[in-house]
């Protein structure tokens, strides 16, 4: 027997319903950004926006539907839609004359130019097709003997190639060149790192064992007899030495060692692993599947140079050439909620960086106590008057230093970075759905995705209305886009849970009909993906960047 799921007494959802947004039209929206300096007046947190009352969710077990949310789908279809944002000045489309007073200015950024992207399947393929090229080098080479040391050498080979390979793959996945970035996304690229860090450190000590069994075989003496013989070899003192800087990558990479070091602690143990890479070149080099052939060295080391070209152009030279280019200085750091700051930056043509709405950018802020960290933070406007703007929460000894930065501070920017942007849309209705201060790079989205009345919805979930960040503003835009906004408050360990599937569906009827995209804490982010699925959105529909929490950050 199913009972109809009851809300938790201190859990109370409030919705900026749609009818009512559409009866505002002579309340002034305040610019989401004012010149920096001026004073910003937000309503108070338990006082309705002006013409945008808020109420409480109907009595349980009534579907709490937004009021001509579902009929304004029905009515309006994507032209319409694209009408209506046109109407409303949205950025990337047509500004008829006369525009309203006092609405927000469209972002004169936010609709660049469509950058390269590489997708996931694609990159996917090429690597293993890669993998299946050094197979092939190695297969080709394999003389077959049924000499127990011919077999370990030849085994041997194999896993050292492919660790080779899988070396250059890792590097290469952290290269942030841009079309891989904004077509995979950041944290898939993340994942797949880690995975096949493993893999490859796995590959490594195969051909390790492999390779002392095969000449303790041959010359007829154990182990630690070869180990010492093999130690006299420079080229396998090379190989032994970026062995242990890769193991030691490897170890500091552990979730259970990860959370007890400092960022700077991993980060300079994880610059081994280039000088690892060099040392395992040498090594490769030497052996007799590179080495043989003057084809196959010539191959083997365009493939590492072509590697290293990627890594210092994307990673050092660009980062450098913007901040010669840009000039980014921090302007305002306004407070927005409790523990939490929005800081300005404002440069010159920052247009240029092609920044979306929903990506983010590698922030090193040159003060003490910062400059040495790459902070990354989601652009929590669009990007307009050659501004930037971020949100941050302060979980950390960095985060908490952001709040103290002050006006004319230099910032050195990389980006923009990641994929969660308007190009993954597929349907016309999306559904924006954040927790926390994951709401940044989706309030960005709020604003700047294409759609008419009844197309956008968002669910903000937080634990209590003292923690919703940028509540003004999302009202805001909710008015002037004639949008769907629902505040979910109440303890996460509540006996009613506002992310089931069944409380979704009765907020979105038509939940399966969007696409969503998701940003949050990562268990509420692995909690709202479980439900959505079984809710009946498909997977391919689910959009989300997520990243654990950073180790002291």
């Amino acid at each position: 027997m199913t009972t109809e799921a009851r809300p938790h007494p201190l859990y109370s959802p409030v919705s900026v319903p749609l009818a009512t947004a559409r009866n505002v039209s002579s309340a002034p929206v305040p610019p989401l950004i004012p010149p920096a300096g001026e004073p910003v007046e937000e309503p108070a947190h338990d006082t309705p926006v002006q013409g945008t009352p808020v109420y409480d969710a109907p009595p349980p077990g009534t579907p709490a539907r937004v009021p001509g949310g579902r009929a304004a789908g029905r009515r309006a279809g994507h032209d319409a839609g694209l009408r209506a944002a046109r109407r409303a000045g949205h950025p990337g489309t047509r500004t008829r004359p006369g525009r309203e007073p006092g609405r927000p200015r469209p972002a004169s950024a936010a609709r660049p130019a469509s950058a390269p992207r590489l997708a996931p399947g694609r990159l996917g393929d090429g690597i293993i097709a890669g993998a299946g090229a050094v197979a092939l080098l190695w297969g080709v080479q394999a003389r077959p003997s049924a000499r127990l040391d011919a077999f370990f050498a030849t085994a041997a080979h194999l896993t050292g190639l492919l660790a080779g390979y899988g070396v250059l793959v890792l590097l290469l996945l952290m290269a942030r060149i841009p079309a891989v970035e904004h077509g995979v996304g950041a944290d898939r690229l993340a994942r797949w790192h880690s995975r096949g860090g493993r893999y490859t450190l796995g590959l490594i000590a195969a051909h390790t064992v492999l390779a002392l069994c095969g000449y303790a075989v041959h010359s007829r003496t154990d182990l630690v007899t070869a180990t010492g013989d093999l130690l006299g070899y420079g080229a396998l003192a090379a190989a032994v030495a970026g062995t242990a800087l890769f193991t030691a990558v490897g170890i500091t990479s552990a979730r259970a060692v990860r959370g007890r070091i400092r960022h700077e602690t991993w980060h300079a143990v994880h610059l081994g692993a280039l000088l690892a890479a060099a040392l395992g070149f040498v090594h490769q080099l030497a052996g007799p599947d590179i080495a043989g052939g003057l084809l196959t060295r010539w191959l083997w080391s365009m493939a590492h140079a072509t590697v290293a070209v990627l890594l210092l152009w994307y990673r050092f030279a660009v980062p450098v050439r913007a901040a010669l280019r840009h000039d980014l200085r921090v302007v305002e750091v306004r407070d927005e909620a409790p523990g939490v700051v929005s800081v300005l930056i404002r440069g010159r043509g920052v247009a240029r960086l092609r920044a979306e709405s929903g990506q983010f950018f590698r922030w090193r802020f040159l003060r003490r106590g910062l400059w040495a960290t790459a902070l990354p933070f989601s652009l929590s406007a669009p990007v307009r008057d050659d501004t930037l703007r971020i949100t941050v929460k302060a979980i950390g000894d960095h985060t908490r230093r952001v709040r103290r930065l002050r006006p004319g501070t230099r910032v050195l920017a990389s980006g923009p970075y990641g994929a969660l942007t308007a190009h993954r849309r597929t349907r016309r209705k999306v559904l924006l759905l954040a927790g926390g201060v994951g709401i940044t790079p989706l309030r960005a989205l709020f604003e700047t995705l294409p759609g008419g009345p009844g197309d956008l919805t968002l669910l903000y979930r937080a634990s209590e209305e003292g923690g919703l960040v940028l509540r003004a503003e999302l009202e805001a835009i909710a008015r002037e886009r004639q949008a769907a906004l629902h505040y979910l408050l109440g303890p996460s360990d509540g006996s009613y849970d506002p992310l089931a599937a069944r409380s979704l569906k009765a907020l979105v009827p038509d939940l399966a009909a969007h696409d969503v995209y998701l940003c949050g804490p990562p268990a509420m982010a692995r909690a709202a993906t479980a439900s959505l699925l079984r809710a009946g959105v498909p997977a391919a529909r689910v959009h989300a960047e997520n990243f654990g929490e950073p180790a002291r950050a």
